[in-house]
């Protein structure tokens, strides 16, 4: 049975692990940044720091953003593009995109260094995600070794385009997700078609200020970068209950029992983004304070929505409606999911808040 005391103890428990993450990082990125500047230090913050995100208590994303890169434009045209990673010629052209993703070009920014034009991230024009990334490893690395935290931070095999790094924190190990990424802060992105004609939630002048946070472009493939609307999402979450309600109360409650029933472990098929994705859509279906007054109706409308996507393994981003979020999710651990959560909505055990 779920108490508001657990919810309480999780968030004394990441307050701490955050802090201590957040001293790591930044001097590892500071060590980053002084051996290229194209990559900045991950600032230290009292408050919020919009580059880690909780996925899990054991597993964070942690956004390294680099610089030189500034007066981004979308492409006006588009072509195909025939090189391997390695530089050599294909015969077929490379595959397009998907929904959440995107070609970036150098001469896409208005002001950009020279480094961005190196080889060794660039290929014909292009800034590369797989070029940036093995860069970005062995300065990884070296700044390790460096900061003398041989003992303390470890890398991890590499797991397709995504570098992982082990730490020990005072209470446990956690991994780190390190991602390169190209904020946009004065723009929005063309491929977000957001907001949808006639919702009433959030309020139009809300919509304006959650777009005016931009968005940012992730290393997390080969060829293509990963559209993230991190900022925008936490400034949704920060504006839940304005209109009070109990949206943010139901959504730590609903994080809390994915984490500790139907989803734990260390790297689970669903995470805090997924669970965000539900609850933004939820809140958009029902959009006025008089839906979310009541816990019980509110919390258990958030776990049927949840359910449903889960067991038809579909789930929507919010901003790009046309990126499917467990596309490829591992359907085996889904369907384990499903059954927990059908199991939970026959005889739901909650204490009210």
């Amino acid at each position: 049975m779920m108490t508001p005391k657990q919810v309480d103890l999780r968030r004394q428990l990441i307050s701490q692990t955050m802090e201590e993450i957040q001293k790591v990082v930044h001097r590892l990125t500071t060590e980053i940044s002084h051996q290229d500047i194209r990559f900045q230090a991950v600032p230290y913050s009292d408050t919020y720091n919009g580059n880690i995100k909780v996925l899990t208590p054991s597993h964070f994303l942690v956004t390294v953003p680099m610089k030189g890169l500034a007066g981004y434009r979308e492409a006006k045209e588009r072509h195909w593009r025939y090189y391997t990673l390695q530089g050599a010629r294909l015969g077929t052209p490379v595959r397009s995109p998907e929904d959440l993703q995107q070609w970036l070009e150098v001469k896409q920014f208005m002001k950009n260094l020279w480094q961005w034009h190196e080889a060794d991230v660039n290929i014909e024009g292009d800034i590369v995600p797989a070029k940036v990334l093995q860069v970005f490893q062995k300065l990884i690395e070296n700044a390790i070794r460096t900061c003398h935290f041989s003992g303390k931070v470890s890398m991890l095999e590499r797991y397709g385009s995504v570098i992982w790094v082990a730490m020990e924190t005072s209470t446990r190990q956690v991994e780190l997700e390190l991602v390169p990424a190209v904020e946009i802060p004065t723009a929005w992105s063309a491929k977000a078609q957001w907001p949808r004609c006639l919702k009433r939630w959030p309020s139009p002048e809300r919509v304006e200020c959650i777009k005016s946070f931009g968005f940012d472009f992730l290393a997390r493939s080969n060829y293509h970068w990963q559209l993230s609307f991190c900022r925008a999402e936490q400034v949704m979450l920060e504006l839940l209950d304005e209109d009070g309600g109990c949206r943010r109360k139901c959504f730590q409650v609903m994080r809390q029992m994915k984490e500790d029933v139907w989803c734990p472990g260390k790297r689970p098929v669903l995470t805090t983004h997924h669970l965000q994705a539900v609850l933004f859509w939820t809140c958009e279906k029902y959009p006025h304070s008089k839906d979310w007054q009541v816990f019980s109706k509110s919390f258990l409308r958030l776990v049927k929505k949840l359910h449903k996507c889960v067991s038809q393994r579909f789930l929507k981003h919010y901003f790009v409606r046309k990126s499917n979020l467990l596309r490829y999710a591992n359907s085996v651990e889904l369907d384990a999911v499903a059954q927990k959560l059908a199991a939970f909505l026959k005889n739901p055990q909650i204490s009210l808040p």
